[in-house]
């Protein structure tokens, strides 16, 4: 090669370098002219991510042919960042796979999304590029094109509700003793061996246990006289007369020996004929053949004297009746109703502080539940769990407490066991508030989709999930018209400000966070009164909310506002 040629091919080599090299500085210093438009303007923070879309548009005459530009979304903040996934831009004359920029001009669209962390409250949106063309690469400088970040999904409050099974504590019990005085056939006379029976015996021990027991007020006591169904109605009309007259006679003394005076409210005595109602109930008791057909006679037929007629036809059943059932039809029973009167709260938390095994299941779970102390509340269900090991009840609710003292280890002991005993909708449900207080949201979600029958607290929780998940809408169908604050923070997230107010202003007793809902809400209404006054408010109940509005993307507008800096300073 002669030296002429020579100085030609450096000559060529050395334009060729210089051309990449002004392509790239050319690319990096008009890097202004490219246009990016940013969903949403302000990031945001929706189910634990933040997800941005970018588009990016370059003039006319920008992208160099030959190169190949890598595009980074990146939030950056005090302390940290954050890289999203890059998209790749090439140009018209590069046969690669990218997509293309033409050298006239041309946009690309692209989503990333990152975990949101607390540092990104205050951060800002830039882009980085990195451009290739031949063997030459540039990097721009990084460019803000939004800022970061709103983060009120993150204020859904993550107290699930858990189910408490209440206790069935009755203070006053009703309470029957029943007992008969049985007759010979067409006879109203007591016998003897009817006064001296075992059931006459245990009627009178119960009567007077009622009356000497204090916890005892006996309500009434009256007699029901009946006749078999068998004979002319009238005479059985007089017999159950004349039966009444004589239990009477027999319970008028009982009352008289135990000191019980009769008053006419107390004490009642009635005849009532023909026992059609007891013949029945017998029958379908009965091993008796044919007591099918007896009981069809008795739908077929509502006049007592054709049933008889027509019973007494079936000549082969009616031998039997009268041995079996019309006996036991012939009688006068006697009724004593009662309250049992239970222990006072006072005297429930005496008995439990001196001898809790006095009580009974009923009696201390109720006890529990006269305390406000958690701790000493938790220490009532674990005794009454340690007696009654068998309780759904006592487990659960032991649980209950434990959620409410933030043990949610132990609380998810407590439910377990209670689970072993009963499966049943309580228990899951209450299982599912602990996943989700673990952080398990996808666990929690079965366990609440297994619920059969969902109760106000499986719903609520469910909206908590939803809000945890991004889904907003759902979130408020669970919550329907719900006075809650989860409520109306998956209405503000949906940009629905005025029933989140509805909700908000439903809330009998408002905390913190409500009022701070009511002031985010007066940020986007540019409402500085509604801000300021329940920004304050909030701050007073919570101090914590200080800081934290402090950094509030919702407030950004009113960050440099001297009244708003008073506040949260």
């Amino acid at each position: 090669m002669n030296k002429t040629r020579l100085n030609l091919t450096l000559f060529v080599l050395a334009v060729v370098l210089l051309s990449s090299c002004g392509g790239l500085n050319r690319m990096r210093n008009n890097a202004d002219d490219i246009r990016y438009d940013v969903t949403p303007e302000i990031l945001e923070a929706h189910g634990s991510e933040v997800e941005v879309t970018i588009r990016g548009t370059f003039p006319s005459r920008y992208f160099h042919r030959r190169a190949i530009v890598e595009v980074t979304p990146v939030i950056t903040w005090d302390g940290g960042e954050a890289q999203m996934s890059s998209i790749t831009l090439q140009g018209e004359n590069v046969r690669d796979n990218h997509q293309v920029i033409n050298f006239d001009g041309g946009s690309f669209t692209h989503t990333g999304r990152v975990p949101f962390v607390e540092g990104m409250r205050i951060s800002d949106l830039n882009v980085r590029l990195n451009a290739q063309l031949r063997n030459n690469e540039a990097e721009f400088d990084p460019r803000k094109i939004a800022d970061g970040t709103i983060a009120t999904s993150t204020l859904v409050v993550n107290r699930p509700r858990p189910v408490i099974e209440r206790d069935r504590f009755q203070r006053i019990l009703p309470e029957t003793k029943e007992s008969a005085i049985f007759y010979v056939i067409n006879r109203a006379d007591v016998r003897q061996s009817e006064l001296r029976s075992e059931r006459m015996d245990e009627f009178r021990r119960y009567l007077e246990a009622a009356v000497q027991d204090e916890r005892v007020e006996v309500k009434n006591v009256g007699i029901n006289a009946y006749a078999s169904p068998d004979g002319p109605i009238n005479f059985n009309e007089r017999l159950s007369e004349q039966r009444r007259q004589s239990s009477d006679r027999v319970l008028n003394r009982e009352l008289e020996r135990v000191g019980v005076e009769k008053s006419n409210d107390f004490y009642n005595a009635r005849a009532l004929g023909e026992d059609w109602d007891g013949f029945k109930e017998l029958m379908e008791q009965s091993n008796i053949a044919d007591r099918q057909l007896i009981l069809r006679v008795l739908n077929m037929y509502t006049d007592p004297v054709v049933r008889e007629r027509e019973i007494r036809n079936l000549s082969a059943v009616f031998e039997e009746i009268a041995n079996e059932v019309l006996p036991r039809l012939r009688r006068s029973e006697m009724v004593i109703n009662v309250d049992r009167i239970g222990y006072s709260d006072n005297e429930l938390r005496q008995i439990y502080n001196q001898d809790p095994s006095r009580l009974n299941e009923e009696e201390i779970l109720y006890t529990a539940t006269l305390y406000d102390d958690l701790s000493t509340k938790y220490q009532v269900y674990n005794r009454a769990s340690q007696r009654f090991p068998n309780s759904f009840r006592a487990h659960n609710s032991k649980g209950v407490v434990l959620m409410d003292l933030d043990n949610v280890a132990a609380a998810k002991d407590a439910f377990r066991r209670a689970q072993q005993i009963d499966d049943n909708d309580v228990a899951r449900n209450n299982l599912g508030a602990v996943a989700l207080r673990e952080g398990n949201i996808d666990e929690a979600e079965e366990y609440f989709a297994s619920v059969a029958s969902p109760s106000d607290e499986t719903n609520y929780n469910l909206g908590i999930v939803a809000i945890k998940k991004g889904d907003y809408a759902k979130a408020s169908g669970h919550y329907g018209n719900m006075p809650a604050v989860n409520n109306a923070l998956a209405k503000m997230l949906q940009n629905d400000n005025d029933g989140a107010l509805r909700i908000l202003n439903n809330i009998q007793q408002p905390d913190a966070l409500a009022y701070y809902l009511r002031a985010v809400i007066g940020a986007r209404r540019q409402d500085s009164s509604m801000l300021f006054d329940n920004l304050r408010t909030a701050i007073s109940r919570n101090s914590q909310m200080k800081e934290y509005a402090r950094t509030d993307m919702e407030f950004g507008r009113y960050f440099q506002d001297n009244t708003f800096t008073s506040i949260v300073n």
